[in-house]
């Protein structure tokens, strides 16, 4: 009996280390910078959602927000870099995922400022010469969005076997190509919806079985 109870608790440890290995991503061993990026785009996104809809305008751009939220980013990646002892295969890949994603939000986001620049005068002169509308470029923006959205979020739920993120990200794929066909307004609300969908929900969810297991490692070692 005494071995068996033993077994168990031996199964039990190693059961408890390995939900927290589970709980990370490119940036969420814990679940907080899921739950800080999810909640930042939420708010941008229903804030952009009010402007259009009650026709007001902020002083500034909303979206200003995700660069403010880089600096905790950079905090809670150097902390977590001191945290980890080792470099799992597990952790690189995560990390080259969510800094590749990264990237390519920011390379979309460059390349959307730069047709908008070289299109809308084009446009603008379409619609004089000819007296009908032309191309509404921004009328597809959030399609590109939400389609990277989902694959880095899908991929980790995927490989992490952490059903709310591989839920999370076909969540984004399917706002994806709602958005196609719903107006600029509702794209805000997708946008919203997915980034809660796919990091904030999860996020809390991390976070919760993280202390969770954390609080049963501790008070096992006593």
């Amino acid at each position: 009996m005494s071995q068996e109870n033993q077994l168990t608790e031996k199964e039990s440890l190693e059961l408890i280390t390995r939900m927290i290995n589970k709980a990370k991503d490119a940036c969420h061993d814990t679940g907080i910078t899921a739950i800080m990026w999810g909640l930042v785009i939420v708010i941008c996104s229903l804030v952009r959602f009010a402007e259009l809809q009650f026709e007001f305008r902020l002083p500034f751009d909303i979206y200003m927000l995700t660069y403010v939220a880089v600096i905790p980013q950079i905090y809670f990646s150097i902390r977590e870099k001191k945290r980890r002892k080792v470099r799992t295969y597990d952790d690189r890949f995560q990390d080259g995922l969510w800094l590749a994603f990264g990237i390519s939000i920011a390379l979309l986001i460059f390349i959307v400022g730069r047709l908008y620049r070289e299109w809308d005068p084009v446009n603008d002169q379409f619609e004089t010469l000819t007296g009908t509308a032309g191309f509404k470029l921004y009328e597809y923006i959030a399609a590109f969005f939400l389609m990277l959205y989902a694959i880095p979020t899908f991929v980790t739920g995927m490989t992490m076997k952490f059903k709310p993120m591989f839920w999370g990200g076909l969540l984004c794929w399917i706002c994806c190509i709602a958005s196609l066909f719903l107006p600029v307004k509702t794209d805000m609300l997708l946008i919203a919806l997915s980034a809660a969908g796919a990091w904030l929900i999860p996020g809390i969810i991390m976070e919760r079985d993280y202390q969770r297991a954390k609080k049963h490692l501790a008070n096992t070692d006593v």
